[in-house]
């Protein structure tokens, strides 16, 4: 499938409906992500197509772009260059879950994100960051980023601030030595202590999140 073809298919496919509820959430595309995912699979994959299809800046198209291509594709540069196109947060989202933290550049992208002053450039890589506490601790100071956390998590913009909290909670989890002070950090700031949770979910306020996964692993 070209380009052109698979913009149609997504033309075809777009839903008000769905746009009015993904605005809420500061998205912007209308097509079913079930949908979009067989349109994708449908093209398989094709880097060439990816490229065009994410200069459209379309949203939808963006999405599509994402899963008709493989971390190999990208050199740290791109990945860079996309992630700062990459504003809505589903494509920001995608793009880091797929892509970056599967890339052989992760370490380079975490480091270059982090320190960031963009904000939302900097909430990849808090992501990186929480990544390679659960896979790949050695080397990383977890007591500087307690201390970071600790010190501006509170203040910090939305989505910095729930980068910040998942990487609280992802050392709290793996780091046995260091729980008991993550919860603490997580009950001084009460970052999210009253984000509603349906049924069945986990919270987000870090001290339960940290001791709901910790009791499954016990008990598995």
């Amino acid at each position: 499938m070209g380009a052109s073809e698979i913009l149609d298919e997504l033309a075809a496919l777009a839903d008000p409906k769905i746009r009015a509820v993904n605005q809420r959430h500061g998205d912007d595309h209308d097509v079913n992500l079930t949908k979009l995912r067989a349109v994708a699979k449908k093209a398989g994959h094709d880097p060439e197509v990816a490229r065009e299809l994410w200069a459209t800046g379309d949203t939808a198209a963006r999405l599509v772009a994402i899963l008709i291509t493989r971390p190999r594709d990208y050199s740290a540069t791109e990945l860079d260059v996309m992630l700062r196109e990459a504003r809505r947060p589903k494509v920001h989202d995608w793009l880091v879950n797929y892509l970056a933290k599967k890339s052989k550049h992760a370490e380079e992208l975490r480091v270059l994100w982090f320190a960031d002053e963009d904000p939302v450039v900097a909430s990849a890589g808090w992501a990186l960051t929480s990544e390679r506490v659960a896979k790949n601790p050695a080397g990383l100071d977890q007591d500087a980023l307690l201390k970071q956390i600790q010190a501006e998590m509170r203040d910090a913009p939305e989505r910095l601030q729930w980068a910040m909290n998942q990487c609280l909670a992802t050392i709290g989890i793996e780091s046995e030595s260091r729980r008991e002070r993550a919860i603490a950090i997580g009950e001084r700031l009460e970052v999210l202590k009253d984000y509603p949770t349906p049924p069945g979910c986990t919270s987000p306020f870090a001290p339960i999140w940290i001791n709901e996964i910790v009791s499954r692993r016990e008990h598995a």
